[in-house]
């Protein structure tokens, strides 16, 4: 067996693990800060998966599944983009310009083959109006593992196929692009921020989210710093509403035992 061909299956399971996460209650095993450094693992550059995966993390922060909407595939961009930047020796810029356009491809490949879930679903209900909860949990697997399939088959051919093709191609790409790339991927977090902060921002947050920046900004406090000062806050703000929730509580039995008296 090559060692082009062993690395690609290798390549390939980390591609099919990745969905197994949502099996399991979300676990986030599927993010690319976690794909990354297995796909450095794997290529013999762990510290530098390290590096991609977790610049991927924030470019692809914001790519949930709100409703009917469908990010592109987290898990299939995010394992090639960080195979191929390493084995072409590129950096996070190479990494974001690989991985965009492959997730967005996937989600294409994943939308034809999502046409069979309805009839998998359809074999669940018959074993649910039949009371075999074993025939509903053998649907949903099956429909999992169909995923998981879908990309592990795409990560190991992508990897294996693509790679002289996708070297060509980068080497093509002038520069400046690659330059230009570098910043846009400096900018991305910003924007992942943005759009979480669009679902949870709300007149209570918004104090908490400007604190957390002049500490940052005007102090100079780490990240790690201003995360344990904010667990410090939580503990306090929620101890402080239980401490009080249970006065109230005990002071309304109170009231109500001097009035039955």
């Amino acid at each position: 067996m090559s060692n082009n061909l062993l690395i690609s299956l290798m390549i390939g399971i980390i591609g099919f693990v990745g969905p197994l996460d949502f099996a399991f209650g979300s676990l986030m095993f599927s993010r690319p800060i976690v794909m990354g450094p297995l796909v450095g693992l794997v290529l013999g550059h762990f510290t530098q998966g390290i590096i991609i995966g977790a610049s991927l993390e924030l470019v692809f922060m914001g790519a949930i599944s709100v409703g009917a909407y469908l990010p592109p595939d987290v898990i299939v961009g995010g394992v090639l983009g960080t195979a191929f930047a390493i084995s072409m020796g590129k950096g996070v810029g190479a990494a974001i310009a690989i991985a965009m356009p492959i997730a967005m491809l996937s989600l294409a490949v994943g939308n034809l083959t999502s046409v069979i879930f309805p009839a998998l679903a359809h074999v669940g209900d018959k074993y649910a109006s039949e009371g075999k909860s074993s025939g509903i949990t053998a649907s949903m697997w099956g429909i999992g593992l169909i995923e998981c399939t879908r990309r592990g088959v795409l990560c190991f051919s992508g990897y294996f196929i693509g790679s002289a093709g996708m070297n060509s191609l980068l080497n093509a790409i002038p520069q400046n692009i690659i330059d230009g790339l570098q910043v846009a991927a400096n900018l991305m977090p910003a924007i992942g921020f943005a759009i979480l902060l669009q679902m949870i921002l709300s007149r209570n947050v918004i104090p908490y989210f400007f604190l957390g920046f002049l500490l940052s900004a005007y102090l100079k406090i780490p990240v790690l710093g201003v995360a344990i000062f904010g667990l410090i806050i939580i503990f306090i703000t929620t101890k402080f509403n239980s401490t009080n929730s249970n006065s109230v509580a005990n002071h309304s039995e109170e009231v109500l035992d001097d009035e039955d008296f």
